[in-house]
């Protein structure tokens, strides 16, 4: 995740049309349907074949502009950072908890959630921890438990209007690690119940090996490559990642 400046990973949402390989297109376009219903698309294959052979971001970004309705009218663009060591600890700790409110339409970024979380279980940072991800011990203290983070972010959806039954959104991670292991396993052992907003997302990951015919091994770098992207931001760091 980023700030309004650009990310990798919306980057990637935006598929990256200047250099889209000409012989995947067929395949990009599948794997654009895969994430929307039958039927939403209307008309999908033109405009999706104009954005992908653009010759430029300007050009795939108007293209983007007039695109058919989609299934979702937002994509929360999330990236958590944990607690971690070598060998790996346990259990680990979400510290960084960003969340990206990005509309469908335009593809821009409407609004951001974004907070430190105070480790309870392994309240000390390791030195391996802080090189990775950039975040050092006065970030972390005194900083709100994931209890009171995750009520922050209850208060946000509602204040953003995601809890609207009207309003579609769904969270976009890079991976399942994030909310089918992390949050749900720290929330069970905090004994706090997962929201159901956060019961399914799209893995980035699976998109883009659908349309690209490789799962990139390497995550987010990968991917970049994969698409000649260049990479922004600090790696391993949730908001500016």
């Amino acid at each position: 995740v980023s700030d309004a400046s650009g990310c990798s990973m919306i980057a990637l949402l935006h598929t990256g049309a200047s250099k889209f390989p000409q012989n995947l297109l067929p395949r990009a376009r599948e794997a654009v349907c895969s994430l929307l219903p039958t039927g939403v698309l209307k008309g999908y294959d033109s405009i999706v074949s104009r954005k992908l052979a653009a010759h430029s971001f300007g050009a795939s970004m108007a293209a983007m502009s007039s695109f058919p309705p989609q299934r979702y009218h937002y994509f929360l663009v999330l990236d958590f950072e944990a607690t971690c060591d070598k060998p790996q600890i346990h259990p680990q700790e979400i510290i960084e908890f960003p969340i990206l409110k990005l509309n469908g339409r335009t593809m821009e970024i409407e609004s951001t959630f974004h907070m430190y979380v105070q480790p309870v279980v392994h309240p000390q940072l390791t030195p391996f921890c802080t090189e990775l991800t950039g975040i050092i011990q006065g970030m972390v203290d005194g900083q709100p438990s994931l209890q009171q983070v995750l009520e922050r972010v209850d208060e946000w959806m509602a204040k953003e209007g995601l809890l609207d039954p009207s309003v579609k959104s769904i969270f976009v991670t890079c991976g399942d690690w994030d909310l089918k292991v992390m949050l749900p396993g720290q929330c069970q052992y905090l004994g706090l119940p997962v929201a159901d907003y956060f019961k399914q997302w799209i893995n980035l990951k699976k998109a883009y090996s659908f349309a690209m015919g490789s799962w990139p091994k390497n995550g987010l770098l990968d991917m970049n490559k994969g698409l000649n992207l260049q990479h922004i931001g600090r790696p391993h760091s949730g908001i500016g990642e």
